[in-house]
């Protein structure tokens, strides 16, 4: 019983856990090292495990950093979710719907979702919507800020998001 609340408790899939890629974030959203110092998207130097990051107390929250070592992504999805109701707007639900079943959270302004998944993503790309959101995609040389909030019953694994994100370049 004690493993099976463990593991609920801690939402965010392995992939990452297991990687040493965790910073703090800063209220402003500035990357921070355990010790609350600046940290940096690109400098390995000032990442540490994911048990320090949260142990740390510096700034308000964590963020993990997307690197090249490997294909995980996260597509950045702005202004989608209605934080009082939680209902999704259509665009938002098709991109979800797309990626499968994969970890979804909600972002830390309550109105975004971070959508993980496996893609080779070199150059990130911000993609404007008609409507003035935007989608970001990214995989290498960012950090994203992590809330541990998982949207829906998102599970804890990161799928194959190739097609979504060739989809949403394609544009």
């Amino acid at each position: 019983m004690a493993a099976h609340r463990a593991a609920k408790k801690n939402v965010i899939p392995t992939e990452l856990t297991t990687r040493d890629r965790w910073v703090r974030r800063a209220a402003d959203k500035r990357p921070l090292t355990t010790a609350g110092m600046a940290a940096s998207s690109t400098d390995p130097r000032t990442w540490s495990t994911y048990k320090d990051a949260t142990a740390s107390t510096a700034g308000v929250g964590l963020g993990f950093v997307l690197s090249d070592e490997d294909d995980i992504v996260c597509l950045d999805l702005d202004h989608c979710l209605n934080p009082l109701t939680g209902r999704l707007a259509p665009w938002a639900a098709a991109i979800l719907r797309d990626a499968g079943a994969t970890y979804v959270e909600v972002s830390p302004s309550g109105d975004g979702l971070h959508v993980w998944g496996r893609a080779d993503v070199r150059q990130g790309r911000r993609i404007r919507r008609p409507d003035g959101t935007a989608v970001e995609v990214y995989g290498t040389g960012r950090y994203i800020a992590m809330t541990g909030r998982r949207h829906g019953s998102s599970p804890s694994i990161l799928a194959d998001l190739s097609a979504v994100v060739s989809k949403l370049t394609a544009r």
